[in-house]
């Protein structure tokens, strides 16, 4: 339920085809995310999933399965 939520948000903010997001998919080198890509994500991911992702956590989210992860160990 998490990761189809997250695929369906990632590929609306970066024009992707949420077929091929996988757990293993790079938010920066495979969606083309930049630093403030990253920061409007977590906005919104925030708001989705009403939580806070706090700024030392952000570097350790590389992939669709680090945030779907964090995203289910903090609900």
């Amino acid at each position: 339920m998490v990761l189809e939520k997250v695929k369906a948000i990632l590929a609306e903010q970066f024009d992707a085809v949420e077929d091929d997001i996988t757990t293993e998919t790079s938010i920066q080198d495979d969606l083309g995310a930049d630093s403030l890509d990253v920061v409007d994500l977590l906005m919104v991911i925030e708001g989705e999933f009403d939580l806070e992702v706090p700024d030392t956590e952000i570097e350790n989210l590389k992939t669709v399965g680090d945030l779907v992860k964090y995203i289910e160990d903090n609900k």
